[in-house]
């Protein structure tokens, strides 16, 4: 196996080396697992003048599958928007053909006080979000800043999704139900957006391949509603980019953190990018107390859904279900009684679980 290690920004490399820990366990195991660093986000500006080094995306086309940590730092926030570190992961994105973003949210019973909702609203939460991730608003043409013929400055993004895409998508998410309640919630603004109307006719086309598994449809601010309302309602929701971009966050937090969320982004033969769904938190940059447990479990999902190996997933999904039994504890899921360590410490308390 071959792996493209790509820290990145802020907390990124501080986080990515717990991952590591854990895929050195399984190395030394006698799992054939190669890992080659490079850069990405601000640190490939820095290196190279650009977000995405041409170095890097070779490496990460070459790679059976890529491990990330975050991009940006406030300090870019002045540079041209072509070269700051965002454009890097939309670019690798884009160039990979990663259109399926899976973003699980499950709480583990030990962390439903760390919620903000009631544990009688959280407990037992266990749902998918599919979301669409190289269409949308976010790479619709036309886009830009201009200058009218009365100088008003104006900007433009465009929405569009073609019917292979939503198709494309729709398949994941069915699939994916099929192998856990049989349940689909498709998310869209019908009401308003014909981009979506499409969304919604082809989804409504592509369930009657799929009769055991149960459509329902609902506009994306009801169903930002229902989250914090009655999240156990859901088993897999399928969205676009933008939609999914935005319940996604919200999602996290029903589990009491964004450090407790992993991800996957595959393209149609499962090749992946697997990274935390939180950012770079260039605030706690270096003082090694972010939750690595994100990235470690987005190495679970590495092992289930590129390489197929359900073993080596269930393995360090098992660990990290008995460091939080232990009462290990980073900053952002602390509660009082609790083990409080750091990245680092927690990342070794999983390599210990394993």
């Amino acid at each position: 196996m071959k792996l493209a290690v790509l820290p990145g920004d802020g907390i990124g490399p501080e986080i990515v080396a717990q991952a590591v820990k854990v895929l050195n366990v399984l190395k030394s195991d006698g799992m054939k697992i190669e890992m080659e660093q490079a850069a990405i986000g601000g640190a490939g500006y820095e290196a190279a003048g650009d977000p995405l080094p041409e170095a890097t995306f070779k490496l990460a086309q070459e790679a059976d599958a890529v491990l990330l940590g975050a991009v940006g730092d406030w300090k870019y926030d002045s540079l041209p928007r072509d070269v700051r570190p965002e454009r890097g992961l939309l670019r690798i994105r884009k160039g990979l053909g990663l259109f399926a973003n899976l973003r699980p949210a499950l709480l583990y019973p030990e962390l439903a006080s760390a919620s903000t909702l009631k544990p009688e609203v959280v407990s037992g939460l266990d749902l998918m979000i599919v979301r669409e991730l190289t269409g949308d608003i976010y790479f619709g043409q036309p886009r830009g800043i201009a200058t009218l013929d009365n100088g008003e400055r104006e900007g433009v993004n465009t929405m569009r999704y073609n019917e292979s895409e939503i198709r494309r998508i729709g398949r994941i998410a069915f699939d994916i139900a099929m192998k856990r309640n049989k349940k689909v919630c498709s998310v869209d603004k019908a009401n308003v957006l014909e981009t979506t109307e499409l969304w919604r006719q082809v989804m409504i086309e592509l369930a009657k391949d799929y009769p055991e598994v149960e459509l329902s449809h609902m506009y994306v601010d009801n169903a930002a509603m229902q989250l914090v309302r009655a999240p156990k309602q859901f088993d897999v929701m399928v969205t676009g980019n933008i939609f999914g971009d935005i319940l996604s966050d919200e999602a996290s937090m029903l589990t009491g953190s964004i450090g407790m969320l992993p991800s996957a982004s595959l393209d149609e033969h499962n090749k992946g990018m697997y990274e935390p769904s939180h950012g770079s938190a260039p605030d706690i940059a270096g003082k090694d107390v972010a939750n690595p447990l994100a990235t470690i479990l987005s190495v679970a999902m590495m092992f289930k859904y590129t390489f197929n190996d359900e073993a080596a997933s269930n393995r360090i999904d098992k660990a990290v279900k008995t460091v939080i039994a232990q009462g290990h504890r980073t900053a952002d899921i602390w509660t009082e009684g609790c083990n409080k360590v750091s990245c680092s410490q927690m990342g070794d308390a999983v390599v210990a679980a394993m």
